[in-house]
């Protein structure tokens, strides 16, 4: 499968993983996890992205939570129409581009949000379009987070690869801090879950 092709899986997915099947779900564990992140560490007027937003349900966590300046891109279309029946407020006050994180990430400006953060979206990025990751990482001032899954922590993550058949889209296992260190973060958090890992990066220079 080809950069296209697993753009193209998630610019139509419809069913499970679909924005109706987020939002039905709504906020859950990992809402909270990056909501305590956020709060130990950002004022609510911070300017908050998440990549692959869907319909919102971890952004309108954040609102909910006093967060003001909330922004996010997904593939998807469907999602804002989703959003906006979901969560209307969010919607209303929040930004949001509808297209791929590739089309969108170099036209944010150096530094322009406190953070940016990612819950199963990045490890989805094809090895074709890697140069995003440090498009990401100019993006943020002060903060990077990553939730993504990244396989079998007893293999060595250059090992890991990619796991293309348990799933119709490739999921790519990484290791996040070879990914953003080089970019002027270091790893200041780590939390292993059943099945994500969530990383919070801190910019240094």
């Amino acid at each position: 499968m080809d950069a296209n092709d697993v753009r193209r899986k998630w610019a139509d997915r419809s069913g499970e993983f679909s924005p109706e099947y987020y939002a039905y779900y709504g906020p859950n564990e990992t809402s909270e996890s990056i909501r305590r992140v956020f709060e130990g560490s950002l004022d609510p007027s911070a300017s908050i992205l998440e990549l692959g937003c869907g319909p919102g349900r971890h952004l309108s966590h954040l609102r909910e939570h006093g967060f003001e300046n909330l922004h996010g891109v997904d593939i998807n279309p469907d999602c804002f129409e989703v959003m906006a029946d979901a969560y209307p407020d969010l919607a209303d006050c929040g930004t949001f581009h509808a297209a791929a994180i590739e089309e969108v990430v170099e036209e944010f400006s150096p530094g322009q949000f406190d953070a940016v953060y990612s819950i199963e979206t990045l490890q989805h990025i094809h090895p074709d379009d890697a140069w995003v990751f440090e498009a990401v990482a100019r993006s943020a001032s002060d903060y990077v987070v990553t939730v993504e899954n990244e396989g079998d922590r007893s293999v060595p993550p250059e090992d890991r690869g990619v796991n293309d058949e348990e799933y119709d889209f490739p999921l790519y296992y990484r290791d996040w801090a070879a990914v953003f260190e080089p970019f002027g973060f270091e790893q200041v958090a780590c939390e292993h879950g059943d099945r994500d890992t969530l990383r919070v990066f801190r910019r240094t220079d």
